[in-house]
């Protein structure tokens, strides 16, 4: 599988970087980045071939793009990469309009390719766990959730091309995606309506058109409410080692749950404790979003699941962050 890379414009993509180098039979065939500040911060760990990410697909025989430009230029990199044949894996989010993402579907359904994402929560031991409790249905039926998903701003060192109107696309859309991805893989409920969403200004004044706060009320299939915060509002000298960096709690009707990637345990609470108990982290087999890409890719996945959980995730959280720009209540999901 050759990979070609367009765009570096946000860190994780460097984390698909490192898995093309070092997996057997991937390799990184090219890679492009227009931005002359972002190559120079990269070039210890990347070789930049290209300045053109069309330019770089004409000219570099290649199987796959991995797409990390700027979020509002995500959907057109997708896009172009598809036309042209070629899988897609792309940093999160996918895009930022919805009339992208259904082009996105129409041509890898038509073409038959994958199109991945870096959705990695459902990797994580702690929501692993978690996932396997609520499975034995040891809270019962689910009945609420809420989420933090809470970020620091990190003005001044964050790119500046997040403050950029028509770059970002969406405080809802960059982070709640994660969540949304997974709620439903954790509950095996389906997202409903979105009763209400809200994005606001509240943190970079200097840039008042940047809606850094984030917060959504949700419903699923069951008539689960789901309560969600992604707000840039953490701290930013430990804003991730806080807590609410992410941290899902899930109510039950024999009891609640309660984990994050910055706890130890699964904290739980049934009817019947007298005190709260703390479930231990075990190992966890290896896998993920690479793992899943490279499957479909490679044709050893038929029906691209990872493909439909990618693109139905997608859309979600495209109208959850199109109810808080418009103002829509009670809105389907």
């Amino acid at each position: 599988m050759r990979f070609a890379f367009a765009g570096f414009r946000h860190g994780h993509i460097l984390e698909v970087h490192a898995k093309a180098g070092a997996q057997p039979g991937c390799s990184v065939a090219a890679a492009s980045e227009e931005d002359a500040e972002t190559r120079a911060s990269i070039a210890a760990k990347v070789k930049v071939t290209h300045g053109d990410y069309r330019k770089m697909l004409d000219e570099i025989p290649c199987d796959a793009v991995a797409v990390g430009d700027y979020f509002g230029r995500r959907g057109e990199v997708a896009i172009e990469a598809l036309r042209r044949g070629k899988h897609v894996l792309s940093d999160k989010p996918l895009c930022t309009r919805l009339e992208e993402l259904e082009e996105i579907e129409a041509l890898a359904k038509e073409k038959r390719l994958a199109v991945g994402c870096q959705l990695d929560m459902p990797q994580n031991p702690r929501f692993v766990l978690l996932r396997e409790t609520i499975a034995a249905g040891t809270l019962g039926e689910i009945h609420q959730i809420a989420f933090g998903g809470q970020h620091p701003l990190l003005w001044g060192s964050r790119a500046p091309w997040y403050f950029e109107p028509g770059k970002h696309g969406g405080t809802i859309n960059d982070i709640a995606i994660h969540a949304i991805h997974f709620l439903p893989k954790l509950t095996g409920l389906t997202f409903k309506s979105v009763v209400a969403a809200r994005a606001w200004n509240a943190f970079a004044k200097d840039v008042p058109h940047f809606m850094d706060s984030a917060q959504m009320l949700l419903t699923m299939s069951n008539g689960c409410g789901v309560v969600g915060d992604v707000s840039y509002a953490m701290p930013s000298g430990c804003g991730y080692k806080m807590p609410q960096y992410w941290r899902i709690t899930v109510y039950g009707s024999k009891g609640v749950a309660e984990t994050g990637p910055n706890y130890d345990h699964v904290f739980v609470c049934l009817d019947a404790d007298k005190e709260p108990r703390k479930l231990p982290l075990r190992d966890r087999a290896p896998g993920g979003y690479f793992e899943s890409f490279l499957a479909e890719a490679s044709g050893r996945a038929p029906g691209f699941p990872f493909r439909a959980e990618v693109l139905q995730a997608s859309r979600t959280v495209l109208k959850i962050q199109q109810a808080a720009d418009r103002g829509l209540q009670n809105a389907e999901l």
